[in-house]
């Protein structure tokens, strides 16, 4: 996740214009449908649907693209299965990647990424060969505006928090992942305000990369953040 925030990525686009709002709410939709297919269209009883819908809501998507969502991922509404996908790959400088990405074609998603890569001096991965490096962890984003950072972390110390760090704006709260949904209610409870609230990828060990690499690696992340179907990247940087 250092390295590259899709978060700050999808806030800098946020409200910019029609065509690019309209992408943006795209992205959002996805996880609705993924998590209405896993556990049913009620987010009383499916925290990740209500947490996908916390973030849509967050971005201003309007309610009848939410509703469309979760009645396509429930089966209330005809549409190809949603499948959720971690493309290991290896960057300018030997950066590891996990490119997460949510597809209803996954030949078509492989493809893309696939000359994605190629064209921009990167390498698609074997099974293994990055996700290695990587631990699952649940991430908790806190926007900074305004707050004491220490404070924000005693709050995450004592609701349970495995680390923390701060970036671009935003205090990241990592938790095990099965301590995700609890971590955050005791936040809620504190007073604070989740921005979103989803699984994520933490790296091992990291390793740093000169300017002119970082360049190349920057051009890369930005030719895979416009590919529809990707929705994530994590690096070791």
């Amino acid at each position: 996740m250092s390295g590259h925030s899709h978060w700050a990525g999808i806030k800098q686009r946020k409200g910019v214009n029609d065509a690019k709002r309209a992408k943006v709410f795209t992205v959002l939709a996805k996880p609705i449908v993924i998590a209405a297919q896993a556990g049913g269209g009620n987010p009383d009883t499916n925290f990740q649907l209500r947490a996908a819908i916390d973030k849509a809501l967050a971005y201003n998507m309007p309610k009848a693209n939410i509703d469309r969502a979760v009645k396509r991922g429930s089966g209330e509404m005809k549409g190809e299965k949603m499948e959720e996908v971690v493309y290991e790959a290896k960057g300018p400088g030997n950066v590891m990647m996990l490119i997460k990405a949510t597809t209803d074609k996954k030949n078509r998603t492989l493809g893309e990424v696939k000359t994605a890569l190629t064209k921009n001096g990167g390498k698609f991965g074997e099974a293994g060969s990055s996700m290695w490096n990587f631990d699952p962890v649940g991430a908790i984003i806190i926007e900074t505006d305004g707050k004491n950072i220490e404070e924000l972390e005693m709050a995450a110390i004592e609701a349970g928090a495995k680390d923390m760090k701060t970036e671009e704006g935003a205090f990241v709260i990592f938790t095990e992942p099965t301590e995700l949904q609890a971590v955050q209610d005791k936040l809620k409870a504190s007073g604070l305000k989740i921005a979103e609230a989803n699984l994520s990828y933490l790296p091992k060990s990291t390793i740093e990369i000169d300017a002119t690499t970082r360049e190349a690696y920057d051009k890369l992340l930005e030719v895979l953040d416009e590919l529809d179907d990707v929705d994530e990247i994590f690096d070791n940087l």
